[in-house]
């Protein structure tokens, strides 16, 4: 029984290898050989894949999260070196002005005292009356300095009829007046000016202390009179 058994499982394997009688493969060889050959085709289309990328320079995923990763550095590196130099660039020309400023200050300075001087001609001329050509050819002088000055930022202050200000002004005597309150400037003895919304030299001035005390002491008899 054991030996028929046998035979049988020995004809059904050789039924399952054999071929057709004309030479064809079986549908199970078939469908074995075109396995073969997909899993064969696969493979190589792998290996090509790699190979095309590999010649075209395409990185590997790996490489390319690297890559992404040092362009993010390089990309912050270049604001960061961009806003370092934007600002280098302001304090730069910030420092730049400063000089310029300084170096005109210093150069105003020097030149104030001939402006005093030159107005100071110009009051001595007239008082004395001088010729009249002498006199305009000395303000004439004086507006062409001032313009070439204040093109580089000095301006005049204003003083006379102003309210006394010690941030701008230096008073150099107190004049009772009854005309100009107390308080405010009521002579001009020298010129103040500014370079470019800066005190350069404060103006000295005289400043009203109020009415007269005589003017005080009757203006009280006639309220007390009045009464």
């Amino acid at each position: 029984m054991s030996k028929n058994k046998e035979k049988h499982h020995s004809h059904e394997g050789a039924e399952k290898n054999r071929t057709t009688d004309d030479g064809r493969q079986t549908p199970e060889e078939m469908q074995n050989a075109e396995c073969r050959m997909q899993n064969k085709d696969g493979g190589k289309q792998t290996t090509d894949h790699a190979k095309q990328a590999v010649a075209a320079g395409e990185p590997a995923p790996a490489e390319a999260a690297a890559q992404v990763e040092k362009l993010a550095q390089f990309q912050d590196r270049l604001l960061r070196l961009q806003a370092d130099f934007d600002n280098f660039r302001k304090r730069t020309l910030r420092e730049k002005n400063e000089l310029f400023d300084s170096a005109n200050q210093a150069l105003m300075l020097e030149l104030l005292p001939v402006l005093d001087h030159l107005q100071l001609g110009i009051q001595a001329a007239s008082a004395h009356q001088a010729e009249l050509a002498f006199r305009e050819g000395l303000t004439l002088i004086f507006d062409q300095l001032m313009g070439v000055l204040s093109k580089f930022g000095l301006s005049p202050m204003e003083a006379e009829n102003q309210v006394f200000d010690a941030n701008r002004f230096e008073a150099v005597n107190a004049l009772p007046s009854a005309t100009v309150p107390e308080g405010a400037v009521l002579a001009l003895v020298r010129r103040g000016y500014m370079l470019r919304n800066k005190l350069l030299r404060p103006a000295q001035v005289i400043v009203s202390s109020g009415p007269p005390q005589e003017e005080i002491k009757n203006a009280e008899c006639g309220m007390q009179n009045s009464e």
